[in-house]
């Protein structure tokens, strides 16, 4: 493990602009590892480090080496709790630095943002990665696409008693995959929710053995312009929708719940898990970002230290990590 920068030493180079250019992978510095030893939080009242945005950032991610992540500098993206955390988020940052960088700064971004401007830049962040060369050389080792017929018609399913409404996601030959079409039709009964105020509660579900594990591999790399692909985000935003509907809907969600299948959830205040659920967000060590909202959701629900070590981690989280940190709010 190289040794880290005292705090002191890098509030002192925020304050050059040639020093702050210098805290870049542009300089061969991807990341950054500072010492926080006797930090606390009331020496942010000393300077103009009180706040995330008051002095320039490092233009890539800023790791602590500590136990406690309840009282960090504001410039700390990261915490890792042992050497061994430490070696393992500097490996995923080295292998993806610009995507690993991009998402820090959007987190900080987000973090000061309202909802529709946080999706905005996370949309224009995610398009500006579908043409990177990391995301391009995932695409190459991946194999061919392949095509597979579908009832469009039965991709979720809606069952309504009274005035709830139960929507199921029900692509279970593929783990429920966050295909452009399931997308479309989650949109469509959602926004039926919204025109319907005697629907008092809608209950979100997955078929087969997972609620979603994710984006539909099959489909990555078939938008092939950027810009057209963040004007359909933003045109038909499901985690816009959600976040409309949040004190409507309720999550019910089991076994993998991986990018998608945990971002979209995270924008509803009621999200319950079944005992063996796990979280996963992946997109980083595919050159990208959470693309689905999750750099909105899951950053109100867990911070942007927890939400920035699940991205870049791309580690599982358990159920019972989930309730802890608050990704979700009973195991059921």
């Amino acid at each position: 493990m190289e040794n880290p920068v005292a705090l002191s030493d890098l509030e002192a180079q925020l304050h050059s602009a040639q020093a702050v250019d210098e805290l870049s992978v542009v300089f061969d510095t991807p990341f950054l590892l500072v010492d926080i030893d006797g930090w606390n939080s009331d020496q942010s009242k000393r300077g103009p480090v009180d706040a995330v945005g008051a002095l320039p950032q490092p233009n890539c991610p800023v790791i602590a080496l500590t136990g406690d992540d309840s009282d960090l500098p504001p410039m700390v993206d990261l915490v890792a709790a042992s050497e061994a955390e430490v070696e393992m988020l500097t490996e995923a940052i080295g292998n993806n630095p610009v995507a690993a960088t991009i998402l820090v700064q959007l987190l900080r971004h987000n973090e000061r943002a309202a909802v529709l401007d946080g999706l905005f830049a996370e949309s224009l962040s995610y398009s500006c990665l579908q043409s990177g060369a990391a995301f391009k050389q995932w695409l190459s080792q991946r194999q061919p696409r392949q095509n597979i017929d579908e009832d469009i018609s039965s991709l979720v399913l809606m069952e309504r008693q009274q005035g709830q409404l139960t929507i199921t996601l029900n692509r279970p030959h593929k783990r429920n995959a966050y295909s452009a079409g399931l997308r479309d039709a989650l949109y469509e009964a959602l926004a039926m929710v919204a025109a319907d105020d005697t629907i008092t509660a809608a209950v979100v579900q997955g078929a087969g053995d997972c609620f979603s594990a994710g984006g539909d591999l099959d489909e990555f790399g078939a938008a092939t312009d950027g810009a057209d692909a963040h004007v359909v985000r933003m045109t038909r935003s499901t985690g816009l929708l959600l976040d409309q509907l949040k004190s409507r809907t309720r999550f019910h969600l089991h076994g993998a719940c991986i990018g998608a299948g945990i971002e979209l959830p995270s924008f509803s205040e009621q999200v319950f898990a079944a005992e063996g659920s796990f979280f996963q967000l992946p997109e980083v060590a595919m050159g990208l970002i959470p693309g689905a909202g999750g750099t909105v959701s899951i950053l109100r629900r867990i911070g942007r230290i927890h939400t920035a070590f699940m991205a870049i981690s791309n580690q599982r989280i358990s159920v019972e990590t989930a309730l802890e940190w608050g990704l979700i709010d009973a195991i059921r």
